[in-house]
């Protein structure tokens, strides 16, 4: 098996945080995955959560209705498929 001599890939980049490089001036195509990683790091909804305290309390209340809700919804989905 021949070995190219002169293939070399561009070393990666480890950057730090959320950072995109641009190339070619090619901001588009850079604001699109930035925002790909934005939304996939789900930081937006933790500083919504954060945005002002809320009681553990009402945390686990929310938790548990939540929980609650899944559950009917099963429930009628396979009510539904019984038919």
């Amino acid at each position: 098996m021949a070995y190219k001599k002169n293939f070399r890939k561009k070393p990666k980049k480890e950057l730090q945080g959320l950072q995109v490089e641009v190339y070619n001036g090619n901001v588009e195509k850079a604001m699109r995955i930035l925002k790909r990683k934005v939304k996939d790091s789900n930081l937006f909804i933790d500083l919504r959560n954060k945005e002002y305290y809320e009681k553990p309390s009402k945390l686990r209340r929310e938790k548990r209705n939540l929980a609650k809700l899944r559950n009917h919804y099963a429930v009628e989905k396979e009510k539904n498929n019984d038919k």
